[in-house]
């Protein structure tokens, strides 16, 4: 889409450090058996009621199907033989050793089914016996002559001291996984002009219909991810500017905090806006949604509750902030709000409270990363500034600090995965890099460059797969970071996911 010019007005100042001035900008064969012929059962007589030496018999229709002609030495179920004089002398190793490995065979399979190993020594194919006898075993995806699966491909034989995780207890090793490959180019990028290089402003959002807002200047645009359409939803004049957006959790409502202090609600799918709400002395840079309650967080230091049922323009305010409000988050069962500020702090609220319940303050800088994990129930993540560049976890259920990790970096968002217990976070000063953490060990699975600016606006897909990130470079790049679901009985939302790299424009 060709790109039209447009005048952006000045981004906001800020007093922290988190904004120093910069000024310039580079830009799945079955298995069928053989069909055994239909087994004639005798029907049993059943007794009669009658006292008379000549009763009549009764026959019962029930079939009772005859096992005769089943073959279970086929499967080597049958128990062993009695041991002879001739064979006591051998040892045990010398039946399990046949070159079917139906011996093998038997023991790993009732061992697995009945949970009966007593140690499970290594996995290059050996196992021992509490009573010491030891005997080897085919490789663990080796079958025996007579079994009636086949494999067609030959599996690696595992390497010794190699860990892995059993399924259930007393099953065999399994195929080591291999680390999962996460791309490191985005698979697209949009130009983006006029989006700010602002540390304290959110605006960029992802909704659930597949649709990206974005504010660039006083103008917020739309581009559905399915059919790459860009809309531009509103233009605020040039007396005002965009600071947030955010997409209602369903429908196509999207709320827009302006410099002014005014919350507007718009119907994406229309482009019409529904009502405009104030009460904000200054800028609205945070935006969450629970249901049909939008909060607000604002320079002014508060937090304003807004039900947009109702013709007030707010229910409650939340006080206890000394600076701005820059980090917003409904937890995922929509009863707890954490709130961060650029005093440092990190707040826990719930639906009826106008004090926080729970306050943090172990970090050095503003906080505005925050992410709630959709994984265990009151775990929340938190990343700070840059004089602080640490990830802390917390236990919002029992109060505690669980960990902190020191990214070196100043820490700008944070999104976790809902299909994996992973999260990502994006940075500023000084690399202004990407990570792919695995939690809880917090081990980097990638890190990913490209942008030259701080990567200060990051949202997700609705599918959980990608995510993009946009930076003072004016350019939103698109990353496939996560896997898909295990189980997932639906299509996918879009083809977002190709491997083309495009670049095109946002508006």
């Amino acid at each position: 889409m060709d790109s039209s010019s447009f005048s952006s007005p000045p981004s906001s100042s800020s007093s922290s450090i988190e904004n120093p001035r910069s000024t310039s900008k580079p830009k799945p064969p079955s298995f069928i058996p053989k069909s055994p012929s239909l087994f004639e059962t005798p029907t049993r007589p059943l007794p009669s009621s009658s006292s008379s030496s000549s009763s009549r018999i009764i026959y019962s229709d029930r079939f009772i199907p005859s096992r005769t002609g089943s073959n279970f030495a086929l499967f080597d179920l049958t128990p062993p033989p009695p041991p002879s004089s001739s064979s006591s002398s051998s040892s045990p190793s010398s039946d399990l050793g046949k070159e079917d490995g139906s011996g093998a065979y038997s023991i790993i399979l009732r061992s697995v089914l009945f949970d009966n190993f007593d140690r499970l020594q290594s996995l290059d194919g050996r196992i021992s016996s509490s009573s010491g006898s030891s005997f080897s075993l085919p490789s663990p995806f080796s079958t025996p002559s007579r079994n009636i699966f086949r494999f067609k491909a030959e599996v690696p034989r595992l390497r010794s001291g190699v860990v892995v995780e059993h399924s259930f207890p007393g099953a065999l090793p399994g195929q080591v996984k291999c680390p999962r490959k996460v791309p490191r180019s985005p698979y697209k990028v949009l130009d983006a002009p006029a989006l700010q290089d602002d540390f304290y402003l959110n605006l960029v959002d992802w909704s659930s219909h597949n649709v990206l807002a974005v504010g660039l200047g006083n103008c917020v645009y739309l581009w559905n991810a399915c059919s790459s359409k860009v809309t531009k939803l509103c233009d605020l004049g040039v007396d005002d500017s965009v600071c947030s957006v955010g997409w209602a959790q369903r429908g196509t409502h999207l709320a827009v905090g302006t410099n002014q202090g005014k919350v507007q609600i718009w119907d994406a799918a229309r482009c019409r806006r529904i009502r405009t709400m104030e009460s904000h002395r200054l800028r609205v840079g945070a935006l969450a949604w629970s249901s049909s309650l939008l909060s607000s967080g604002s320079r002014d230091k508060t937090i304003l509750q807004r039900d947009i049922r109702a013709q007030e323009d707010f229910v409650s305010k939340l006080t206890g902030h000394k600076s701005e409000v820059c980090g917003l988050k409904w937890s995922f069962d929509n009863r707890e709000l954490a709130s961060g500020g650029n005093d440092n702090r990190l707040f826990v609220w719930n639906q009826h409270s106008t004090q926080p319940v729970l306050k943090y303050c172990e970090h050095t800088a503003a906080v505005k990363a925050i992410a709630w994990s959709p994984h265990l129930h009151g775990l929340l993540a938190s990343g700070g500034g840059t004089a602080d560049r640490c990830i802390r976890f917390w236990n919002t259920t029992t109060n505690t600090h669980l960990s902190c990790m020191d990214t070196g970096s100043q820490v700008c968002n944070l999104v976790w995965s809902k299909n994996v217990n992973e999260l990502v976070s994006t940075h500023g000063y000084s690399q202004n890099q990407i990570i792919v953490w695995r939690y809880p060990t917090m081990a980097k699975l990638a890190t990913l460059t490209g942008h030259t600016f701080r990567v200060l606006y990051l949202a997700i897909s609705p599918d959980g797969q990608t995510i993009v990130t946009g930076a003072g470079d004016e350019t939103l790049r698109f990353w496939n970071v996560f896997p898909s679901p295990k189980f997932q009985n639906c299509d996918r939302l879009s083809d977002i996911g190709a491997t083309s790299f495009v670049r095109s424009h946002i508006r």
